[in-house]
């Protein structure tokens, strides 16, 4: 017989993926499978060990990718099979999540569970529309309602003629197809017509939008504006303040979806600083950095890099590539006394200055052509050059500097493949109208992503800001075909985020 491994039912937040707890990452990073459905955010599947199996169960109004009773099948098969299982909920599992069935049919098959709780978006999309659930100077209370029962029940078990009395906030989750009736029965039970109400759609994302009206004019302010779930019903005097306390919106990307092509190690620094200015990132790694077959050769010129008398390095990939092969090798950094460093831009020269090196020149514009001039300053004829790189890339730098008489090994240290982005998630995402903006930060990133994109979906990019981090890639971008919006003045991550505030009018 099989032994049973835990499965964990998970509160995956409101949306907003760092809205996430700890312990809800550890069980993520140990899962064998992740269920899934459509409110968990799926940047929260990149926390996955590589290899977990990912199984997408839906699951929104009037539709149910797989029924419940069938998920509920599905999460005990899992566990049966000996693996260790993560049900990701949007929100809470206890909060109108529907975990306390799934709990049940896994203590019913004597299969050990654990229930990691979620942070609610009844308490957590009214913050982010600059509304607190509870004010000392307004309500002491708050009550959270569903405003989706199930469907076939013969009667309500909402009691309106208490809710109505009731002096705390309201809140009705899933109740936006159901807002006239909720407004209805509030007023006929005595709830006053001029009541504040707020209807915040899609929260904590770059898709937040929200509506402030009265239980009387809601409806129509709502239906004007085309809300879409999920979206959360706020009803009471603390919906005053959503002007006053609001932050999210003020945000200079507030509302913008961002689409990031770097590879995943380094996608984080350019993602925190757009998360930073407010929006919603999307990670679609179009370029993997991986070691070479063969380091035979490799091994042979970092064993004579001492008598280079420069080494020039034109990506932080280099700098990391290099030292973390002289490490695994033992070879002692201060062999390299003596020699010169060059740094083709701040980022790279930031990278070498951890390693405890000052570079001894930077081109004060951080392009292949820049650094080739000044080093042609730098250089004389007949000396050794050591250029660690990756293997597709430009060859510009070294034939100018043989031209210069410069005897010049380039060392391909990294190899450059096609990402981990999933073709069916871009697609989604485009087709869904989710990206507003596209960043290329290398030739290769562009390359790539018009591969995996294809021909034939091209007109997915309709109304799709382009933005690169330089020139080149700019150059790249516009010989594929693509029209690009922004470049950065400075060919830097921070040149690249000017060049977006600026683009969206908001620097």
């Amino acid at each position: 017989m099989d032994q049973p491994c835990t499965a964990y039912l998970v509160g995956a937040g409101p949306g907003d993926y760092k809205l996430i707890t700890l312990k809800a990452v550890e069980c993520l990073k140990k899962a064998d499978v992740v269920i899934y459905d459509r409110l968990a955010n799926k940047r929260l599947l990149d926390f996955a060990q590589e290899g977990a199996e990912k199984i997408f169960v839906g699951k929104e109004c009037s539709f149910h990718s797989l029924p419940q009773e069938q998920i509920n099948r599905l999460i005990v098969k899992k566990a049966k099979e000996g693996k260790t299982v993560v049900r990701l909920k949007g929100g809470d599992p206890y909060v109108f999540g529907r975990g306390g069935e799934e709990a049940e049919e896994l203590r019913k098959e004597n299969i050990p569970f654990e229930i990691v709780p979620g942070i609610t978006s009844a308490i957590s999309v009214p913050a982010y529309a600059g509304i607190p659930v509870t004010h000392r100077d307004f309500v002491s209370s708050v009550h959270i309602i569903t405003g989706h029962e199930k469907p076939e029940k013969d009667s309500s078990w909402l009691d309106y003629k208490v809710l109505a009395k009731l002096q705390g906030t309201l809140i009705f989750l899933m109740g936006l197809s159901n807002l006239s009736n909720i407004c209805k029965n509030l007023m006929e039970w005595g709830k006053p017509e001029d009541t504040p109400v707020a209807v915040v759609s899609k929260g904590t994302t770059s898709a937040q939008k929200k509506v402030v009206g009265t239980l009387a004019d809601i409806e129509e302010k709502v239906k004007d504006v085309h809300l879409l779930p999920p979206s959360i019903i706020i009803v009471g005097q603390v919906v005053n303040l959503h002007d006053r306390l609001d932050w999210f919106d003020k945000k200079p990307l507030s509302g913008r979806r961002v689409l990031i092509t770097r590879t995943r190690t380094q996608a984080s620094v350019l993602a925190q600083k757009i998360e930073d200015l407010g929006g919603d990132v999307y990670s679609f790694p179009t370029i993997k950095i991986v070691e070479p077959d063969d380091f035979d050769a490799i091994d042979e010129k970092l064993s004579q890099a001492g008598t280079y008398q420069w080494i020039v390095f034109t990506s932080v990939n280099g700098v990391e590539a290099f030292f973390a092969r002289m490490k695994a090798r033992k070879l002692d950094i201060r062999s390299l006394q003596g020699v010169k460093m060059a740094a083709i831009g701040f980022a790279t020269g930031k990278a070498l200055a951890e390693k405890g090196i000052i570079p001894d020149f930077i081109p004060a514009t951080y392009q292949a052509e820049m650094l080739a001039a000044g080093l042609k300053e730098q250089i004389q004829a007949g000396e050794k050059v050591l250029l660690p790189t990756a293997d597709i890339a430009r060859k510009l730098l070294q034939e100018e500097l043989i031209k210069h008489g410069a005897l010049v090994d380039k060392l391909d240290l990294y190899k450059t493949i096609p990402g981990e982005g999933k073709r069916e998630f871009l697609l989604e995402w485009l087709q869904n109208k989710e990206i507003d903006i596209v960043t290329f930060t290398s030739s290769s990133t562009v390359r790539n992503f018009v591969k995996i994109l294809g021909e034939e979906n091209r007109p997915l990019l309709q109304g799709v800001k382009i933005a690169c981090i330089g020139p080149v890639t700019r150059a790249t971008a516009e010989e594929l075909g693509l029209e690009v919006a922004a470049e950065g003045k400075e060919y830097h991550i921070e040149g690249l985020i000017e060049a977006i505030l600026e683009m969206e009018g908001r620097s």
